[in-house]
């Protein structure tokens, strides 16, 4: 069995608890401990002249292996091209897109930087699998250095649609990279239909049945690969809050009132204004739930130092005491709005309490809040998920109220009806979704991934032999 090598921008400590490291980083280091592995990523540490090895510890059967870079690298490749470039690109977001040529190359430069620094600490047949948009060129400069084995890329948040991905000015060099990848996963069908009809329109690149691609002379592997989340640990923490300490807190703090909760990092993405409003809308126009339901935003800082989110921040602020100050009563504050993370366990037990779980991002890759959510209630008397169209989840949360997040009024309704559904319908569109959150685990997906990795290339065949179309006139 193949070493599994797994690329990171984090990488989860050892020490590190699993309510705080989160799913991902849980599976991934389940995954590293069953097979033995080696975990590659940023120490977090930046130096001017960093060493050019990285610092290796061994705990367990897993190996850590953390690499320290330059300030002026870390901020091209971080803040510029990563999260100045890809990020607002791939959410759809070209009027906060901002493309330097200099954050371009020191993407490439951190990307070759890991590369090297990788290269020494690999075996001939290791398996690598590269997580996320930082780190889309490593295959293709790994190749260059003379590594053969398989490489695998999991791009977690959307791929934009071509006519948005044309406004990248270095589009069709970053999908030259994705062709050195054996495997490319995407969140939905949706993502792979988008980068598939850029291949084939734009650079003209072959498809074949089931996503296999050929440009120029490499072959590689596209598909959708939904990740999920340990639905079984996010039951356990819901059941045990019943009767806990937090449970009582929110509770007495409630006084009766129905709860509609949203999680969310503090990100443009979010659609957090547009939630705000709509909450607002939602007392204007049904002020039958005036003084009868409380909403809870919970936002923990992200990015902080970035001029765009310092301004969300501010219209949040502004947008919360607005509301409170036109709806609430001398008992009774509308919109409670929270700048900190809890941990899972108290997460469990707010979504467990709560009536309507309020999603609404304007683009997600997949939104897991709207799964743990769905995963907390109670089956006796489930809660009801508002999730946007436009979330990853929707495509398998079909027993949700689907909302389009630009559309205020809209949500607005589906937040009133979600109060007041009755308690058949909502057990029945709860066991919908808890079918899909029960079926496709974060272990399901993270076992998928690597089981399609470690055969793709066993798939293609000759050359010639496994395109199913002709190459596109």
């Amino acid at each position: 069995m193949a070493r599994l090598v797994i690329v990171s921008n984090r990488v989860a400590s050892p020490k590190e608890r699993a309510a705080k490291a989160g799913g991902l980083a849980v599976a991934l280091r389940e995954a590293l401990s069953q097979r033995g592995g080696l975990w590659f990523g940023w120490s977090g540490e930046t130096e001017v002249n960093p060493p050019e090895a990285p610092k290796v510890f061994r705990s367990g059967r897993v190996t850590y292996a953390l690499l320290d870079l330059d300030p002026e690298d870390q901020r091209a490749h971080y803040a510029g091209y990563a999260n100045g470039t890809l990020w607002p690109l791939c959410h759809y977001r070209l009027g906060l897109l901002t493309f330097r040529r200099a954050d371009w190359e020191g993407y490439r430069r951190v990307n070759e930087h890991f590369a090297r620094a990788l290269l020494p600490l690999l075996k001939p047949d290791d398996m690598i699998w590269v997580h996320d948009y930082h780190f889309i060129p490593l295959a293709a400069e790994l190749r260059k250095l003379g590594f053969a084995g398989r490489i695998g890329y999991f791009h977690h948040i959307p791929w934009p649609t071509p006519e948005v991905y044309l406004s990248l000015p270095s589009h069709a060099a970053l999908v030259d990279d994705l062709s050195h990848y054996d495997l490319v996963g995407l969140q939905t069908e949706n993502d792979v239909r988008a980068l598939l009809t850029y291949i084939s329109s734009e650079i003209r690149g072959w498809i074949a049945p089931g996503g296999t691609v050929g440009l120029k002379d490499r072959r590689f592997r596209v598909a959708a690969y939904p990740i999920g989340i340990d639905a079984d640990a996010f039951v356990k923490d819901a059941v045990k809050s019943v009767g806990s300490e937090e449970e009582r807190r929110l509770n007495e703090s409630l006084a009766g009132r129905d709860l509609a909760v949203g999680v969310d990092r503090l990100d443009y993405s979010k659609g957090l204004p547009g939630k705000f409003a709509a909450f607002g809308e939602l007392l204007r126009s049904y002020p039958e739930h005036r003084s009868k339901v409380t909403m809870m935003q919970v936002a923990p800082l992200s990015r902080s130092e970035v001029a765009e989110y310092q301004a969300l921040r501010r219209e949040l602020e502004e947008l919360g005491g607005a509301i409170n100050g036109e709806f609430a009563e001398f008992d009774w504050v509308p919109l409670r709005y929270l700048n900190r993370p809890f941990q899972r366990a108290t997460l469990a037990a707010i979504y467990r309490r709560a009536r309507v779980g309020v999603v609404t991002p304007l683009r997600d890759g997949m939104n897991l809040v709207a799964k743990e959510y769905i995963a907390a209630q109670d089956p006796e008397n489930p809660g009801v998920l508002v999730l946007s169209r436009f979330a990853g989840a929707a495509d398998e949360l079909k027993g949700s109220l689907l909302v389009n997040p630009y559309d205020i009024e809209g949500m607005a309704a589906a937040m009133d009806r979600a109060l007041i559904m009755p308690l058949e319908e909502r057990r029945e569109r709860w066991r919908t979704n808890m079918e899909k959150v029960e079926t496709n685990t974060i272990h399901h997906w993270c076992q998928r991934f690597i089981d399609e990795l470690t055969t793709v290339t066993d798939q293609f065949g000759p050359a010639g032999e496994t395109w199913g179309h002709a190459r596109p006139q």
